[in-house]
Order: C-alpha cells, then sequence, then structure tokens
C-alpha cells in the first residue's frame, strides 16, 4: 500500500503540491485530466483552489478526487525523507 496524502497545496500551474504520510514531498501535475469527465469543472482556477484532504486523498467540494494510489505512483519526487 502506497503512503496516503497528509496535506495539499495547490499551484496556479494546475498541479498540487503534496506530503505524504511517509514525509516525502512530491508535485501532481492535474493538467492531463482537466479535460475528462467530472475533471473539468477543475479547469477554474478558483475552484481548482479548494481543494483538501479526505481519506488519504485529494478531493473538492463537488466530489471530485483521486485515487490515492494514482497520486503517489505519478507524481514527481521534490523532498524525501
Amino acid at each position: 500500500m502506497n503512503p496516503r496524502v497528509k496535506k495539499v497545496k495547490t499551484n496556479s500551474d494546475f498541479s498540487l503540491h503534496l506530503t505524504f504520510e511517509n514525509g516525502e514531498e512530491k508535485v501532481f501535475d492535474c493538467c492531463p485530466y482537466l479535460d475528462v469527465g467530472v475533471f473539468r469543472e477543475l479547469r477554474d482556477l478558483n475552484y481548482f483552489s479548494k481543494a483538501f484532504v479526505q481519506s488519504g486523498t485529494v478531493a473538492w467540494p463537488h466530489e471530485q478526487d483521486f485515487c490515492p494510489d494514482t497520486l503517489y505512483l505519478e507524481s514527481k519526487k521534490i523532498k524525501s525523507v
């Protein structure tokens, strides 16, 4: 099982700065998902910035979320423990 998200910060380039439970910090690029189904709403930067951590993953008020494994495996490491 991959580590779960502990903290999220949104960036103006539609990426997420993630801190995982194991202390790793990574960046996840949401751009490839912004033209797909429910994620289209995230193209509004004001709405995108409302991301929050819920049950170890990142979610938004209208129930969009990413699989926590996707966030961990597809993000780029910026700091390790």
